[in-house]
C-alpha cells in the first residue's frame, strides 16, 4: 500500500482532527491525499506544509438537494479513478456515504470513521427530522454494506448502529475518539478561584443552555465563582440567539466569542463543562482540558461518558438536569483541593488512553496500514 485518500465534509477539520493522523501517516511514507469542500485558506497551507495533497470538492454538509449529492459522487469517483489510492477512508456522514460508494464504484478499499451520530439519534421533532434521520439510516446501510472496517469512538454508537441493522457487528473497531496532541495541549496551573468554562458551538443540544442556568443558580450562593464560555454561535434551528448570549451576562457568564485557540480560554479556567445531549464520538474539547489538566463536568451521554471516571477526575451528570450541574460546581466551587486532585487525575487519563499518537497506532491497525500492521 502507498497511497491513502482521506475524504471530510469541513476543510479546516483536516487539520483540527485529523492532523495529526495525517502527519503519522506521512511519516509512514504514505502519500495522502484530502478532500474537503471549499479547500484552501489555512486548512491548504497546513496540507501542503505536511507533504499531503489537498483536493477541493464541492459538498453540502447539511443540504438535502439529492442533485448536489451526486455530483458530489461523481466527482469523487473521477478522482479517486485518476489518483489512484490504495486504500480511501472517510468520516463525517456525507464523505461515509457517498465517499464509500465512490470508492466501491471505482474499485477501491474504504473504510469509515464514525464520529459521533448528531441527529440520527437524537428523538426526532418533526416529519420532516423523522424522513432526513430514516433516508440517512437507508443510505448508511447501503454505504457501508462494503466497507471491511467501521471505526467508531464509543460502543453505544457501535451498538445502535447494529441495532438499525446498518452494519453487522463483525465490522465495527473502536478507539478513544481521535485524541488529543499532548505537545500542543499541555498542563498549565491551576488559578486559585473558582472558573468554569464551556468550549462548544452554541446549540441548545450541546447544553449552553443548561450551563447559562445553573451558572445562575451557582452565582447567587458564590458570586466569586466565575463562568466563561467559547464558542461560534450557530444560525441553525439549534442555535441560540444573540440576544439570549447578552441576557447571559447577567447571570454571570463571560461569552468570549470564538477562539481560533482554546488554550488561553482553557488556563484560565479550573474546570472544563460540556452538558451536552449532543451524541458525541468523544468529545475533542474535553479531552483538550484534560490534556491541561482540568476537573471535568459532562453528561452521562454517549461519547461524554468515555472522558470521566466518576468522582476520580470529575462528575458526569443526567442530560437535561440544571439541578445536577449546579450540584456538581457548587462541590467544586467549595473544594479548591478536589479541583486541583480531580485536573491531575484527567491529564493521568490523557496521557494514558488518549495520547494522539497512542490512538493513532491502534486506527492503523484496525486499518490494516502502517508499522501496525504487522
Amino acid at each position: 500500500m502507498n497511497s491513502i485518500l482521506i475524504n471530510g465534509s469541513q476543510a479546516r477539520s483536516l487539520e483540527n482532527f485529523r492532523g495529526d493522523m495525517i502527519r503519522d501517516m506521512i511519516a509512514q511514507g504514505y502519500e495522502v491525499h484530502a478532500t474537503a469542500p471549499d479547500m484552501g485558506g489555512q486548512a491548504l497551507e497546513f496540507l501542503e506544509s505536511v507533504g499531503a495533497v489537498p483536493h477541493s470538492l464541492p459538498l453540502s454538509r447539511s443540504g438535502l438537494n439529492p442533485l448536489a449529492d451526486l455530483r458530489y459522487l461523481r466527482e469523487m469517483r473521477a478522482l479517486i479513478r485518476r489518483i489512484g489510492p490504495d486504500l480511501v477512508i472517510n468520516y463525517t456522514i456525507k464523505p461515509n456515504i457517498w465517499g464509500s460508494i465512490a470508492a466501491r464504484m471505482a474499485g477501491v478499499p474504504a473504510c469509515s470513521m464514525v464520529t459521533g451520530i448528531g441527529y440520527m439519534m437524537i428523538e426526532a421533532a418533526g416529519m420532516k427530522q423523522r424522513a432526513v434521520q430514516a433516508i440517512a439510516t437507508r443510505l448508511y446501510a447501503a454505504a457501508l454494506a462494503k466497507n471491511p472496517v467501521v471505526i467508531f469512538q464509543n460502543n453505544d454508537d457501535v451498538e445502535d448502529f447494529v441495532k438499525a441493522g446498518i452494519i453487522d457487528r463483525g465490522q465495527a473497531r473502536t478507539v478513544r475518539g481521535s485524541g488529543v496532541n499532548l505537545e500542543q495541549f499541555a498542563p498549565v496551573p491551576l488559578p486559585s478561584a473558582p472558573v468554569f468554562v464551556m468550549v462548544a458551538r452554541l446549540l441548545r443540544s450541546k447544553g449552553v443552555l443548561v450551563y447559562a442556568e445553573a451558572a445562575r443558580e451557582v452565582r447567587r450562593q458564590y458570586p466569586q465563582a466565575r463562568f466563561l464560555l467559547v464558542g461560534m454561535t450557530d444560525p441553525g434551528p439549534d442555535g441560540v440567539s444573540s440576544s439570549d448570549v447578552g441576557d447571559w451576562s447577567d447571570y454571570g457568564v463571560e461569552y468570549l466569542g470564538p477562539k481560533a485557540d482554546v488554550r488561553p480560554s482553557i488556563a484560565e479556567s479550573s474546570v472544563f463543562v460540556l452538558p451536552s445531549y449532543y451524541r458525541e464520538g468523544t468529545p475533542r474539547s474535553v479531552l483538550e482540558a484534560m490534556a491541561m489538566g482540568r476537573a471535568i463536568i459532562t453528561t452521562d451521554a454517549p461519547g461524554c461518558r468515555e472522558t470521566v471516571r466518576q468522582g476520580e477526575n470529575g462528575y458526569l451528570i443526567p442530560v437535561r438536569d440544571v439541578g445536577a450541574l449546579r450540584d456538581a460546581m457548587i462541590r467544586l466551587v467549595e473544594n479548591e483541593t478536589e479541583r486541583a486532585a480531580m485536573g491531575q487525575a484527567s491529564l493521568a487519563m490523557a496521557r494514558e488512553i488518549f495520547d494522539v499518537h497512542k490512538v493513532n497506532r491502534e486506527l492503523f491497525r484496525h486499518l490494516g496500514i502502517g508499522k501496525a500492521q504487522g
